[in-house]
């Protein structure tokens, strides 16, 4: 902690970044998230006072101030009390809305889902619904790259984590997707109340479709024990004996459902925009895919390099989740400047992804800046930090990881794609961003 008499308070909010009455900063970053990065870096450093949605948050910048919160070595920061602010009624006791050592406890028995072992039965499940899904795409002609991916994430989840939902119709599950969709926009209503017509509201109705539909497969989940995670998830049990209650169950499948297909989603769409941009990129990554099976182990998918290297640039210059909100339990110092208790805190990784004090020209694409004799992502341990870190880094990584490996590897031995070098995303960053027109990508399958 930075010595007392080098401590500043936190300055007031500038009158000329106070923005709307109420909204405060809320619709800056709903248009430009990085322009109000820019601007609050320029105007207070990394630890930046702004207003929004009636509270004056706390927003970190660069990879300094951002360690200090997902580290949290003074346990100062706190994730349900922010997170509750924002989604809480709709992700209620997800991993992600623990703290402590109850967050401590659940994490340490979900861990044993995630092992390397779990992983290798994962990826040979997959494959079906892979195939499935990509099956349905037009021969040639434009396809909205996003909602299909997202529609095939939400396959593969269902399929890896429910054991394939066996009794699920595809109208059903389009009505699952549609209430995933509507429990993460929750997170920029203006008006939260549940009440028709509102987005609080549709994410309270989306809530309840949810647990409806993990409910209705519940009770065959506990009673036998089968390889997918929603099964694992109802017979785990520590050395002392703690197990998941129902509810439990349920809470974790709708935040890790929600977690796996919505970020893969956005990685994946990411990938195939600059795949479709740099065609020089998309062949040394077909050629990769095409010298393994058809069905890849794992491990040979661990031996995609050129296709991690991509993958890793695209979480870089569009991170799924470009910040993490906290609360602060107790008066902290970040970088020099006291941010007190009860304060509501922005953790802006997608910052420190684009500062030019650790990347070579930072919003070009380009892969090989994680290749070994580079490795500009060393330049600090937090200077790419797409997954977060400390106790709250990501639990899913590898899962996700190889999710879009496997999907990845499927899509180069069988189609190619164009998307214009012009092509600049139109995205929505009302929560987690995503392309709103859908982001059209010319497609054609190659001969087999």
């Amino acid at each position: 902690m930075t010595a007392a008499t080098h401590v500043r308070e936190l300055p007031d909010v500038r009158r000329d970044d106070r923005g709307w009455p109420y909204l405060g900063r809320a619709l800056s970053y709903a248009h430009d998230p990085l322009a109000l990065f820019q601007r609050q870096w320029e105007h207070y450093g990394p630890v930046a006072p702004m207003r929004i949605l009636g509270d004056t948050w706390v927003m970190l910048l660069g990879p300094d101030a951002c360690q200090a919160a997902l580290t949290n070595p003074h346990k100062a920061f706190a994730n349900g009390p922010a997170w509750n602010r924002l989604v809480g009624p709709f992700f209620d006791r997800g991993l992600m809305l623990l703290d402590f050592d109850e967050h401590h406890l659940h994490r340490r028995i979900l861990q044993d889902a995630f092992t390397r072992s779990r992983l290798e039965g994962y990826v040979a499940g997959m494959y079906p619904a892979i195939e499935r899904g990509l099956a349905t795409w037009s021969r040639h002609g434009d396809v909205r790259a996003y909602p299909a991916l997202k529609q095939l994430t939400l396959d593969v989840a269902a399929e890896i984590f429910m054991g394939g939902a066996e009794d699920s119709t595809p109208e059903e599950m389009a009505r699952v997707n549609a209430a995933f969709i509507d429990c993460v926009q929750a997170a920029s209503a203006l008006v939260r109340l549940d009440l028709p017509l509102t987005r609080w509201g549709r994410a309270h109705r989306g809530r309840l479709v949810l647990e409806q539909w993990l409910r209705h497969y519940l009770p065959a989940r506990r009673s036998r024990l089968t390889d997918d995670l929603f099964s694992q998830l109802c017979h785990l049990e520590t050395d002392g004996g703690e197990r998941f209650s129902d509810d439990d169950v349920v809470n974790h499948m709708i935040f890790l459902m929600m977690a796996a297909h919505d970020t893969s989603t956005s990685t994946l769409s990411t990938m195939m925009q600059y795949l479709g941009q740099h065609p020089e990129w998309q062949e040394r990554c077909r050629d990769e895919a095409a010298a393994l099976p058809d069905r890849p182990t794992l491990a040979e998918l661990d031996s995609l390099t050129s296709l991690d290297l991509v993958m890793k640039e695209c979480l870089r210059l569009r991170a799924p989740v470009p910040v993490v909100v906290r609360r602060t339990v107790a008066d902290v110092v970040v970088e020099g400047v006291r941010i007190p208790a009860d304060t509501f805190v922005t953790v802006a990784a997608q910052f420190s992804h684009l500062m030019p004090e650790y990347w070579t020209d930072p919003t070009s694409f380009d892969p090989e800046r994680f290749a070994p004799d580079r490795r500009e992502d060393k330049s600090h341990r937090f200077a790419w930090e797409p997954f977060g870190g400390g106790v709250h880094k990501c639990l899913g990584m590898a899962f996700a990881g190889m999710e879009v490996a496997a999907v990845m590897h499927r899509l180069l031995r069988d189609h190619e794609w164009r998307v214009d070098p012009s092509y600049v995303a139109p995205l929505n960053n009302h929560s987690l961003p995503f392309p709103t027109d859908g982001q059209p990508v010319a497609l054609t399958r190659r001969a087999v």
